[in-house]
């Protein structure tokens, strides 16, 4: 049987010492056991810092990714964030590490990933996140205004309803671009326009 805890540990580890990450972000990392959003086939895998495959042509997102994620969006308790792309289910639960599983919810596009995410989280003790099947271009207008929106997958642009969506002063989190991609945050100014900031090349799996 491997000893999940050890590596989890070796790999909050080694991430602490590739990227400057907030300690907050480091402790949800510690927190969530990543094996557990894993399909079987992959497990023993879960703890290498790479992406792997979880069905429907989608992805769970390296460890690394997560975490520069995490830290840009400065989450904080009772936060409330929109997820754009639940897939597995794993970055909600980081998410939701740092600002309560209540405030957290995630919009998947396809249903058998939505019903197996649910499944995974309220297992693993996450079921105050809300997930449900849906076009993420269209957010979730119901639980608006939200304080952070992130997306997992590449967008051509920031979807206007999701903008529309998030408060004045919030930020919006996404890979833009479809060759090449961009992760860019975003602020939204009073006016609803957003002040961009580029964080680097990624590679992530198309909005769907």
């Amino acid at each position: 049987m491997p000893n999940w805890a050890e590596q989890r540990e070796a790999l909050v580890e080694h991430l602490s010492e590739r990227e400057s990450l907030d300690s907050g972000t480091l402790r949800a990392l510690r927190a969530v056991p990543r094996h557990q959003f894993v399909p079987e086939p992959r497990r023993q895998a879960a703890y290498e810092d790479r992406p792997l495959p979880i069905g429907s042509g989608q992805t769970i997102s390296a460890p690394h990714m997560v975490a520069v994620m995490t830290d840009l969006l400065a989450l904080q308790s009772a936060t409330n964030v929109l997820e754009i792309g639940t897939g597995c289910g794993y970055h909600a639960a980081v998410t939701a590490e740092c600002v309560g599983a209540e405030n957290v919810y995630s919009v998947e596009y396809h249903d058998d990933l939505a019903e197996r995410a649910r499944d995974t989280l309220a297992r693993v003790g996450y079921d105050g996140i809300e997930v449900r099947s849906g076009d993420g271009k269209e957010g979730w207008p119901e639980h608006a205004p939200f304080d952070r929106a992130y997306f997992t997958c590449a967008a051509d642009e920031f979807p206007q309803p999701v903008v529309d969506q998030v408060s004045s002063g919030g930020r919006l989190l996404a890979p833009i671009g479809t060759r090449s991609q961009t992760l860019v945050l975003a602020r939204k100014r009073d006016d609803g326009t957003l002040a961009r900031e580029k964080h680097g090349q990624v590679r992530f799996v198309p909005l769907q």
